[in-house]
């Protein structure tokens, strides 16, 4: 009898055995499901805004053991739907640069007064050696505009205006000057429906 039972449970092995199996996959899949939860919640919403890069250059610096290269990025970055913003930076590589900038870019936003898909008034501008001029367009008329205007109007959401760079060509001067030109047009206030102070007055 004795022999029986020894072969019946083999050494090492506990009666409890296959229970603590079964309890430690579940709680393996729990503690999995938990950690699947906590990236949900950790995930980064989707960015809304849209970057387009304006100019990269490669930079030197003179130090005293000899030259430091760098590179220098100007991103642009909008919504399409009225918010625009540049930034400039520097950094060791090209996508640390642009990085930089576009973190640069989402601190310095503004917003672009449109009407009917275009600004609401003619509008020169002029910083340093860059001039621009803006003009409204009608409806399918298109932005008419080259370089870094181009970039700029279109990832502000102006869809119809004609444009001219009138000074340098410089892809950063023309960019802040684009900036300043679109944050010193005039918001258009939207008027209420009067009908109700035209009835009191006839009443009157």
């Amino acid at each position: 009898m004795a022999e029986n039972k020894k072969n019946n449970t083999s050494p090492g092995a506990s009666p409890a055995g296959p229970k603590t199996q079964g309890n430690k996959t579940v709680y393996a899949k729990k503690q999995a499901a938990r950690r699947q939860a906590r990236g949900r919640r950790g995930e980064k919403p989707t960015d809304e805004y849209e970057q387009r890069i304006v100019d990269i250059a490669r930079v030197t610096r003179v130090m005293a053991g000899g030259k430091r290269m760098r590179f220098r990025a100007c991103v642009a970055v909008g919504n399409r739907k009225g918010k625009i913003g540049v930034g400039l930076d520097k950094g060791a590589d090209v996508s640390i640069a642009v990085n930089k900038a576009v973190n640069q870019a989402k601190k310095n936003m503004i917003d672009v007064p449109i009407v009917n898909e275009t600004v609401p008034h003619e509008i020169y501008h002029k910083m340093g050696a860059a001039k621009i001029l803006l003009k409204p367009a009608r409806k399918g008329k298109g932005v008419i505009a080259g370089g870094a205007v181009r970039i700029i109007l279109e990832l502000a959401g102006v869809k119809n205006i004609t444009s001219k760079i009138l000074g340098t060509n410089n892809a950063v001067n023309v960019a802040k000057c684009t900036i300043e030109a679109l944050d010193n047009i005039k918001k258009v206030e939207v008027k209420k429906n009067n009908k109700k102070t035209k009835d009191n007055s006839k009443k009157n």
